[in-house]
């Protein structure tokens, strides 16, 4: 099948909730009990486990926040409201930029860096939202999806299944093909953003590189007499780099990093996943920035030489903190010529002895057999720049 010849009725097992769905899927969320301990959790963890009058609290809450809603935009904007809240609680706040540069009259893919399950999308739409820009879909392991009410809030929020599960090679590369369909059919047939990872998984280790296998995957719906440069200009991919103060889960990563580089087998308890992702939305992130890239239109003509770029341009991108700074010169030494924080300034170790303190402190409470790996994952986004300079 030509890519021009897409049938969208291929894509009802993956696709995100539409604007006549919401309004039953909201309902059902409203009755779900998980959700309604989900959002106590949330919103009152105190009391989260005054399952029984809290719960019902909860679903008259909800039933008011979302009583006008009946489609998608409408849902975003109540989202919106608690994401905001996050960025209050849960940051020293979120820095934007990029977004000024890219055109308003088409959709984009953007590739980003991977670093939390939910918040790295999360700061991408509400950074989209804020400056006027339609929001964009977002591929998400279906493995996020083993909960009713988890599935629903994210398909609520224009987020689209990515199979992970499939298990012959047959199966993985049908999955791969309906995914490099769907995110064509949204861009070019739809006009509507796509945000997706830069590979599988957060980057554990602190270093963004995309898997080449990824550009291959995009160019899977391509026509045979179209080249690859040609065809990557027409999903117009967007690099997108967003940086974090603080890892909330930056133990957790260093453990299985150890575990898994001395040969055991890691296994994830049940839920794990689900976990990881409230640890990362309510856990302190400290100073946050999104930047985007500009859209990749020179010619790049196999998957290789493609990620090589969008790695240029993430690494580049990326912001800097003092905690990069500072884990970097507790392993290699001093460094200096780097910006850091944004706006961008010059790194001066001595102006943030604070930092270095609350650092090692933190550093030190991590188990030592796998204290080394949290500082290297966040000494690494440093080694990386200094390898792309």
């Amino acid at each position: 099948m030509r890519a021009s010849e897409l049938d969208p009725a291929q894509f009802e097992d993956m696709r995100p909730y539409r604007d006549d769905e919401v309004r039953a899927v909201l309902d059902r969320l409203i009755a779900d009990p998980e959700m309604s301990h989900a959002v106590a959790h949330f919103l009152i963890p105190k009391l989260a486990r005054l399952e029984g009058p809290l719960a019902w609290l909860v679903r008259q809450f909800l039933r008011f926040e979302f009583r006008k809603v009946h489609d998608v935009r409408g849902v975003q904007d109540v989202v919106e409201k608690y994401i905001d809240k996050v960025v209050r609680r849960t940051t020293a706040g979120l820095t934007i930029s990029g977004l000024d540069t890219l055109p308003r009259d088409r959709a984009c893919l953007f590739v980003s860096n991977h670093r939390d399950i939910a918040m790295d999308p999360a700061f991408a739409i509400v950074s989209m939202y804020k400056e006027g820009h339609e929001t964009s879909r977002i591929a998400i392991g279906d493995n996020l999806l083993s909960k009713q009410f988890a599935s629903d809030i994210m398909k609520l929020n224009k987020c689209f299944t990515v199979k992970r599960s499939s298990g012959s090679r047959r199966e993985k590369l049908q999955a791969a093909m309906e995914l490099s369909n769907y995110i064509y059919h949204s861009i070019v047939n739809d006009n509507e953003h796509v945000w997706i990872a830069q590979r599988s998984g957060r980057a554990k280790d602190g270093m963004d590189r995309t898997n080449p296998a990824l550009a291959a995957m995009f160019a899977m719906t391509k026509d045979r007499d179209m080249s690859f440069a040609d065809f990557w200009r027409k999903l117009h991919i967007v690099p997108l780099s967003i940086s974090y103060e603080w890892d909330p889960c930056d133990a957790q990563k260093a453990k299985e990093l150890y575990i898994t580089e001395h040969k055991e087998e890691y296994k994830k308890a049940k839920n794990e996943d689900l976990a990881s992702i409230g640890k990362g939305v309510i856990g302190f992130k400290g100073r946050v920035h999104t930047a985007f890239g500009t859209p990749i239109e020179a010619d790049f003509n196999d998957v290789n030489s493609l990620a090589e770029e969008i790695d240029r341009q993430i690494v580049g991108n990326y912001t800097l903190h003092p905690t990069n700074l500072i884990a970097y010169e507790m392993i290699y030494g001093e460094v200096s010529g780097l910006p850091v924080g944004y706006p961008h300034k010059p790194w001066d170790a001595s102006e943030h002895r604070e930092t270095r303190e609350k650092f090692e402190a933190r550093m030190a409470k991590i188990d030592e057999r796998w204290r080394e790996k949290a500082i290297q994952a966040y000494a690494n986004p440093v080694v990386s720049r200094l390898a792309f300079e």
